[in-house]
């Protein structure tokens, strides 16, 4: 704690923004094992899909429906 104290705001904002591009890279990294044949569009829906949760299917559910049965991306 006594590093994060020492940074500058300015370093503490871009390690935080690394940090959540890291996050996020692991995230599609779990989606593209789980679904191999997902086209990186597909990819995107997914990683939006646990990000916005309920709202969701107000952005992108007629878009998300093209992909196939509720089953395949429960």
């Amino acid at each position: 704690m006594d590093l994060v104290r020492r940074m500058s705001p300015e370093e503490k904002l871009r390690r935080a923004i690394e940090f959540t591009a890291m996050v996020r890279k692991l995230g599609e990294a779990g989606i593209r094992q789980a679904y191999p044949q997902a086209s990186e569009r597909e990819i995107f829906l997914r990683v939006a899909q646990r990000q916005l949760g309920d709202e969701f299917q107000k952005v992108f559910g007629d878009e998300w429906r093209k992909y196939g049965s509720a089953g395949r991306h429960a």
